[in-house]
């Protein structure tokens, strides 16, 4: 038997839902769980515009010539669909959203460590957002969305610094939402929870903000840097000013490869989150998994040229950092395998979010074995800048990052409105996603190997048959995207309220209110056992 999550539960009288509907009282909130939702709101809107372009792409891709955009269009096209799906969503999403909503709730805690700072950063992230919608909407820009030099302070006559400048900003709010995160766990846990009592998300956003707070200062200065040089033409990365372009490369990198693993290491938190709840199971390996994410976050530092391969390094820094890229590989597979081993032998319930954490494991095994083998120089060399890498990144980025994030709002989502959505539809809507991101991005893997350059609207005609399937499958994933967007809204107003555990798991998460009162508890909570302790009894009252 299946535990179904309980449609009859009584949503409690004051909560910061239905406490003050004012939007003054919105605009000015410090509560945690309020300002998870404003982010909501603010990704949702930036992942639209970033999919809009994605979509504009793919049409242009659907025939060999280049008969929809012209070549300096297509370029600014792919660069802004890259700037807003990176540093207005995928960065963003899990940490700004489910860690702001969650992690004082999961520690016991009635806020985060600085509530005031928590609204300015969601201030900033607007601000920043801004800039770039108005760098968008006056033409874009046009280098890509890793602002190569010398190109982005010489040549290029698009929008650079208005659009370097709003992710200068987004770093800003990611370095106070790391910040607060990184003091909340540390001073604010609940009488009883230890390090190795806290959820595994709780982990993976730990070593997140470690990243956020150490990496997002060196993009900063760089950015600062390539605006100065264009502004001043002092000789930074110009060659022709006595500059050199590979240090813009190494700075870039140096952050911009650690952030991978902050879109990523969250995902892999809401994945040890679900697994152990959907297999009825205490999770295998704990300790494994909470040293693999903080092994992710320091060695994702030490591996930014491979990036740079092709640049004209020496032979013997490319073998050095082609190791060490292959060494990432192994704290993943340490994930992969425990997730792996609390599904054996487990009392599976194939729920929307078990269906999306299946789908992110598949996903995201797919994207590290093509990473490791982008890790091997002789292969790198071959398929550097082409379709290969198009596909490695997003089966990471999309089929990871985003599957961990649907998956994460699916499990939370009770939590989070009091509200329940329906079972069927949200069902369809993992599977469609799941079959259109093969169909699009697996060809991909193919065109790349086969030579198709990436950053070109035109491309010779026997690719035109892979380059259409990739299309359609754009267009299978557009929809299952769309679906839960509707389904989520509907159930604001029509769903049915959920109870205060309606899966039936484990967590301190589930033993308040859905939603949660404004401070969280109505009494500070005590612990006195581990996250994921699934006892025989429980599994059989539960009918597993």
């Amino acid at each position: 038997m299946v535990a179904l999550p309980s449609e009859t539960g009584i949503p409690p009288k004051v909560h910061y839902l239905n406490a003050d509907y004012g939007i003054r009282s919105w605009l000015l909130t410090t509560d945690h769980k309020r300002i998870g939702i404003l982010y909501l709101i603010s990704i949702t809107f930036f992942f639209a515009i970033g999919g809009l372009m994605a979509v504009l792409i793919r049409m242009e891709l659907a025939t060999p010539e280049g008969d929809l955009f012209q070549s300096d269009t297509y370029n600014r096209l792919f660069t802004m669909h890259g700037i807003m799906m990176i540093f207005f969503f995928l960065i963003p999403s899990i940490p700004a959203v489910l860690g702001n909503f969650l992690i004082p709730i999961m520690v016991g805690a009635r806020d985060l460590a600085f509530p005031r700072l928590n609204l300015f950063s969601w201030y900033l992230f607007n601000i920043a957002g801004l800039f770039t919608i108005w760098a968008l909407v006056h033409g874009g820009v046009d280098t890509g969305w890793t602002f190569y030099t010398p190109y982005s302070t010489r040549y290029s006559n698009t929008h650079v610094i208005a659009t370097a400048l709003g992710i200068f900003i987004a770093g800003f709010s990611s370095i106070l939402t790391g910040l607060n995160f990184v003091v909340t766990i540390h001073r604010m846990r609940a009488p009883g929870l230890g390090w190795f009592r806290l959820p595994l998300f709780v982990w993976s956003l730990y070593a997140t903000s470690l990243i956020f707070i150490l990496g997002t200062p060196v993009l900063a200065i760089t950015l600062l840097l390539l605006a100065a040089e264009r502004v001043f033409g002092i000789g930074i990365f110009d060659p022709s000013l006595g500059g050199d372009p590979l240090l813009f490369q190494h700075l870039f990198w140096f952050y911009s490869h650690p952030a991978v693993y902050i879109m990523v290491l969250p995902a892999m938190g809401v994945v040890s989150e679900i697994v152990p709840a959907f297999a009825r199971k205490k999770i295998f390996g704990y300790r494994f998994i909470a040293y693999a994410s903080v092994a992710l976050a320091v060695l994702g530092f030490l591996v930014w040229a491979h990036h740079m391969f092709v640049a004209g390094m020496s032979i013997y820094a490319a073998t050095v950092f082609s190791a060490l890229s292959m060494l990432v590989a192994v704290p993943s597979a340490v994930k992969v395998f425990n997730w792996t081993a609390t599904l054996y032998q487990g009392s599976i319930s194939w729920d929307t979010p078990m269906l999306y954490a299946l789908g992110f494991i598949g996903l995201f095994t797919m994207g590290g074995l093509t990473g490791v083998m982008l890790a091997t120089l002789g292969i790198d060399v071959h398929v550097h800048d082409t379709y290969f890498i198009i596909a490695h990144f997003h089966y990471i980025m999309v089929g990871g990052a985003i599957m961990g994030y649907l998956g994460g709002l699916h499990y939370w989502w009770p939590k989070i409105t009091g509200k329940l959505y329906p079972r069927f539809w949200s069902r369809i809507s993992a599977m469609v996603i799941f079959i259109g991101f093969n169909v699009t991005f697996f060809p991909q893997f193919i065109l790349g190997y086969l030579g198709m350059p990436r950053r070109y609207h035109a491309y010779p005609p026997e690719f035109q048959v892979l380059n259409v399937m990739s299309s359609a499958g754009a267009t299978i994933l557009g929809v299952g995207y769309l679906i839960p967007l509707i389904y989520f809204i509907w159930s604001m107003r029509y769903g049915r309220h959920a109870s205060s555990n309606p899966w039936g798991v484990v967590g301190l998460e589930w033993e308040t209110t859905s939603p949660p009162p404004t401070e969280n508890f109505e009494t500070p909570p005590v612990v006195t056992r581990g996250p994921y302790e699934y006892s025989r009894s429980e599994e059989v009252a539960d009918g597993r």
